[in-house]
């Protein structure tokens, strides 16, 4: 596959980060302005979860038979639609529905957050075939979104500076979003993709489906500590630390520059991919539960900022694994279904605010236990199919 392929994929990965990880950030910051509880913030969270699922199983099936490219161009009108209307809509009444049937404002916050969409791992599984130059291409996508979410989260930081309300802030940096995935949408109309083998099930040959149930297992319990402990954290360190927003930006963009290096060091690192996948992920659970009991803002921001760095590493080594077993006519589907595992389970960002006000470090701390189990599942499980396949 072509240099040029690769590159209008990296500059819709840019775009698509620097807006979608500021939206990420600032909807429970806009929607706590705007007076709304953390329970009820943690409850819009949820239905946008919830919403984005189910759009990303469509689209999976649909990648597999349309093509990915075209997938992923669907996948970013919808928040393209919804980034332009946030910055002119200004009832609550029509914001809420507006934030779920757009999905956005939904899930983790990482700096890999606006990578990720409904076909792209797909595409470049399609497109690149060797595991470790998947590895490759992967940890550089990686990398350029998560130093494009330092941007996205800056912008939290600067809102203050600029010569409106509050509220109008909030909207102005809004409209700015629309237009970064705007041209998201218009550099992925320049991605070329491989021809794949045409499709010969309804949805799956059974065999990707056995090894996706290992994965989907993991992504169900780690999906679950992330959902507990991501979407609202924001909010968490505005609470625990009375941090305002422009702290609370400088420590996501913290997070997102070591993520940027995480992932280019994947790049680098030799080493058994399913082991780095498996220890990256349990150690995100450990920094979370250092993070749920320290008593100081400093040293909450340099756990998280680290977390950073250890997802960068373990993100593209992951994506990796999880294709490994999985036919090619089938990549779609079992991408999306991997995907929507971990999105169902952060449906537990419902029950993130009503833990947040019964005990402050109950959400980071619930959360980061989830997750290293997680990493640990997944470790167990693709270990013994990885034994299965080489016997």
């Amino acid at each position: 596959m072509t240099d040029r392929t690769f590159k209008f994929l990296l500059i819709s990965r840019v775009a698509r980060s620097i807006s979608l990880i500021y939206v990420s950030l600032s909807i429970p910051l806009y929607l706590s302005l705007l007076g709304l509880s953390p329970v009820t913030i943690g409850l819009i969270v949820f239905g946008v979860v919830g919403f984005y699922a189910t759009l990303s199983f469509g689209l999976g099936m649909l990648g597999d038979r349309i093509g990915y490219k075209k997938s992923l161009i669907i996948g970013d009108i919808l928040p393209l639609i919804g980034t332009a209307l946030l910055a002119i809509v200004t009832s609550v009444k029509l914001i809420i529905p507006l934030l779920i049937i757009t999905g956005i404002g939904g899930g983790a916050s990482g700096g890999l957050r606006g990578m990720w969409s409904p076909g792209i791992s797909a595409l470049i599984a399609s497109n690149w075939r060797d595991e470790k130059e998947r590895v490759k291409r992967l940890g550089l996508i990686s990398s350029a979104a998560s130093a494009a979410s330092i941007i996205g989260s800056l912008l939290i930081s600067i809102e203050q500076f600029l010569p409106f309300s509050s509220l109008e802030d909030y909207r102005f940096i809004f409209g700015i979003s629309s237009l970064l995935l705007f041209i998201s949408v218009i550099s992925l109309v320049f991605v070329e993709e491989a021809q794949r083998p045409k499709k010969t099930t309804k949805i799956m040959k059974k065999s990707s489906f056995n090894y996706i149930l290992r994965v989907i297992a993991s992504n169900t319990v780690t999906g679950a500590g992330i959902g507990l402990a991501i979407p609202l954290l924001p909010l968490w360190f505005k609470i625990a630390y009375h941090a305002n927003d422009f702290e609370i930006g400088l420590v996501f963009t913290l997070s997102y520059a070591l993520t940027s290096i995480g992932s280019f060091l994947a790049t680098r690192i030799k080493f058994d991919t399913l082991k780095i996948a498996s220890i990256t992920r349990v150690l995100n659970g450990v920094l979370l539960i250092g993070i749920a009991f320290s008593p100081w803002f400093y040293l909450a921001s340099a756990l998280y900022a680290l977390r950073g760095l250890n997802a960068g590493i373990g993100a593209p080594n992951r994506t990796a694994i999880n294709v490994r077993g999985i036919s090619e006519e089938d990549y779609g589907t079992a991408t999306s279904l991997q995907g929507i595992s971990t999105r169902i389970a952060q449906l537990s960002s419902g029950l993130s605010g009503y833990l947040l006000e019964t005990w402050l470090p109950l959400p980071e701390l619930s959360g980061g236990i989830l997750q290293a189990v997680g990493g640990y599942i997944y470790y167990r499980l693709l270990k013994e199919r990885r034994k299965a396949t080489s016997s």
